[in-house]
């Protein structure tokens, strides 16, 4: 990818064996598969049941979208890797680093402004209430592409082909020289927008709504503060750790790449691959973790063989609203389950909102 010196394989190591080729195209195939399938089952459900269409639900529509579209790019490496040469042309070069890297950020940016929603929900409820709605949803995610854009364009500017010395053509990053000192700054760079400051940003939201569910919990006795905690705390080390886990070893090694001067073709291709299943990851921690992603998840596949599976995903959150006034306890993770189940008693599921 643009962002990555050296992650789109295509520089002919000498010590790479056939095998380990192989070996590293295979994982990248698998990894490209499991997140299309992931991805598009999110990207149905949200654009198939009306009660899915919520504004936390936008959000993750849109990281969807974009952890479908890096995948794509997936094909490229797996050629390149297999190889050892790019042989699609220096204009598919530049479009392919281009859009890789657009969806790379927009998708680190997608899980920030979710952290964000997240925020707002938990502490400012009552608010931000009037904010927290699909129509300012679909204008945050424009604005998550647009700036996207505005930070790769170093990328767009500067991804081309250029030859290497045993005859064959990479596809890479042609800095300007002093090209060393120039791709320090870009690594940089990009460990910046592309990591710490999603990661801060990330951090920071959860850690105010511990804060914020510790008061609460403070209210309503020791025990429901000792649940609320646990719950909390599980969602905060699922989605921070599993992003810094899949995204810090690519940065390492990039860092060290530029700083060190070390490189191991096979290395750089895992910590890259590793990047991309956050993509798989992501419809996990931020679908199956929904019992109303679950409830749909659950029909797509009953629908294989029940024709008659017709009931929609069930909205509690907005019921709750409607039905009762805005209170602190209304947001507790507890009071947003049910025990509900399909009318014919084939696919059963406890049901909350996200």
């Amino acid at each position: 990818a643009g962002t990555r010196p050296s992650s789109s394989g295509n520089e002919t190591q000498s010590g790479d064996s056939h095998g380990s080729a192989i070996l590293i195209s295979f994982i990248y195939s698998v990894v490209c598969l499991v997140g299309l399938c992931g991805n598009s089952m999110v990207i149905y459900v949200i654009l198939r049941y009306a009660k899915m269409k919520t504004a936390t639900n936008i959000y993750i529509l849109n990281l969807a979208v974009a952890d479908e579209l890096l995948m794509l790019s997936v094909p490229f490496l797996v050629t390149s890797s297999l190889l050892h040469h790019w042989p699609f042309g220096s204009l598919l070069c530049r479009l392919v680093l281009s859009v890789d890297a657009i969806n790379m950020f927009t998708s680190i940016y997608c899980l920030t402004v979710l952290s964000i929603d997240r925020y707002i929900a938990v502490v400012h409820p009552i608010k931000a209430a009037r904010y927290r709605r699909p129509t300012i949803a679909k204008m945050v995610n424009l604005g998550v592409w647009i700036f996207s854009i505005m930070v790769i364009l170093p990328i767009i500017i500067f991804s081309t082909t250029t030859p290497n010395s045993d005859g064959s053509v990479a596809c890479n990053m042609q800095m300007p020289k002093p090209e060393r000192q120039w791709m320090a700054v870009f690594v940089i760079y990009t460990f910046l927008m592309g990591f710490l400051f999603p990661v801060v940003a990330i951090c920071m939201c959860y850690v105010l709504i511990i804060v914020k569910m510790r008061v609460v919990a403070l209210k309503a006795g020791w025990q429901q503060r000792k649940k609320s905690e646990r719950k909390i705390t599980l969602m905060v080390m699922m989605v921070v750790t599993v992003f810094v886990i899949c995204w810090m070893p690519f940065y390492i090694v990039q860092l060290l790449n530029v700083f060190v001067g070390q490189h191991n073709a096979t290395v750089s291709q895992l910590s890259v691959i590793l990047g991309y299943a956050n993509s798989c990851a992501n419809p996990i921690l931020y679908g199956f973790l929904s019992d109303n992603f679950k409830r749909s998840f659950q029909r797509i596949l009953c629908l294989s063989w029940m024709d008659n599976a017709t009931e929609e995903p069930i909205d509690y959150y907005a019921t709750a609203l409607k039905s009762r006034a805005y209170s602190v306890d209304d947001f507790q993770p507890d009071n947003l389950e049910s025990d509900s189940m399909y009318r014919n008693g084939t696919c059963t599921s406890r049901t909350t909102t996200l």
